[in-house]
């Protein structure tokens, strides 16, 4: 079993020999890359040993207990331990985003609503931030075009793990199922009469990409700079430090004011420039690609209704996967542990489909 994936363990031993690499750690993009692959194959590595240390110890097991009936007790416990081990091996093994192990920009839109809309983005920017930070991450906002009563037009934020790890435990690997239309249903701030309206903000989930990860052509680019606008500290509102960046081939366009130069917000905008052709590249080959293969969890497509928040029931309902709860209140406190879990298992299962026969 699992002999299709040895040729991990020789990918493993090449990166375990880079990391000991001085020259390798002179280029810290690549330091990071090697590093996050290696991240990602300890476990599988770690759990194919197990796996055939178990399949020698079972195999002496059963010999020796066809005439000590102890083995043969023995045996059958390691039988059930193997069984587990192998179920656990073949979860790792499924195929996988190859972005899932490193951070993630999560840019958030008002949408339908107006006013209540660009408030409801505001707080589900605040639902990624508590959550994220409940989990050890750090939330950088890069660009932000907020309304009078604390909402959000628009808001960009980077989250980024403190260090690489089990690549489902990752930033991306994690929040890249939020990507989508989120409905909400409250009596709005602005209602005077109590009635509950419907109104709706589109997330957009992005993997952050090294520099080096996406080349882009400067003859592709049309950089505009102007004036920031809402509210800044001193000197934000007051020179020409804004930046629009416009991708001529593909058409997208991002822009950042945050920061106080027109230096640091063209790398901010860069950031998020580069997220977003990897977005747009990753959504048209899933596009391509055969119905059966393609996630049925997954999206970065805006347009499409993933979730719903009721208020007045305290209820959050995912569309995709039918998962309802009655816990509203606590999600928007950045408890998501059990919705992303839910995602994350159907995921799993969509992957597994497309790799029956990696375990024989």
């Amino acid at each position: 079993m699992f002999e299709l994936a040895q040729h991990l363990r020789d990918e493993f031993a090449e990166l375990e020999r880079a990391l000991a690499d001085p020259g390798v750690h002179a280029d810290a993009a690549r330091a990071r890359r090697v590093g996050r692959r290696y991240a990602e194959l300890t476990p599988i590595v770690r759990w194919m040993d197990e796996y055939e240390r178990l399949s020698d110890d079972l195999a002496a097991a059963r010999e020796l207990g066809l005439q000590d009936r102890a083995f043969a007790t023995e045996a059958d416990q390691l039988e059930q331990r193997l069984g587990e081990v192998a179920d656990t091996l073949t979860r790792l093994l499924a195929p996988r985003d190859r972005n899932d192990s490193g951070d993630a920009l999560i840019e958030i839109k008002s949408g339908e609503g107006g006013e209540e809309s660009a408030l409801f983005a505001g707080d589900l920017l605040k639902m990624y931030t508590r959550y994220a930070e409940n989990r050890g991450w750090k939330v950088e906002v890069l660009d932000a075009q907020a309304t009078d009563l604390g909402g959000f037009k628009s808001v960009t934020v980077a989250v980024k793990a403190p260090m690489v790890g089990d690549p489902g435990a990752m930033p991306y690997g994690v929040l890249k199922f939020e990507g989508g239309v989120h409905r909400v249903q409250r009596v709005p701030v602005t209602e005077s009469q109590g009635r509950v309206h419907t109104s709706a903000a589109g997330v957009l989930v992005m993997p952050e990409v090294e520099e080096t990860e996406v080349e882009i052509d400067e003859n592709d680019l049309r950089i505009d700079v102007f004036r920031s606008s809402g509210p800044g500290g001193q000197g934000v509102n007051t020179t020409d430090s804004a930046v629009r960046i416009t991708h001529l081939p593909t058409g997208i366009v991002v822009s950042c004011q945050n920061e106080r130069s027109q230096l640091q917000n063209r790398e901010q905008a860069m950031r998020m420039l580069r997220a977003r052709l990897t977005a747009a590249a990753e959504e048209a080959a899933a596009d391509a690609a055969s119905a059966a293969r393609r996630s049925q969890v997954r999206t970065v497509d805006r347009s499409e209704r993933i979730r719903t928040y009721n208020y007045p029931e305290n209820r959050i309902s995912d569309h995709r996967i039918g998962y309802k709860a009655y816990n509203l209140d606590q999600v928007l406190n950045g408890e998501l542990g059990p919705v992303v879990g839910a995602l994350q298992d159907a995921d799993l299962q969509m992957r597994l489909t497309q790799v029956g026969g990696v375990d024989s």
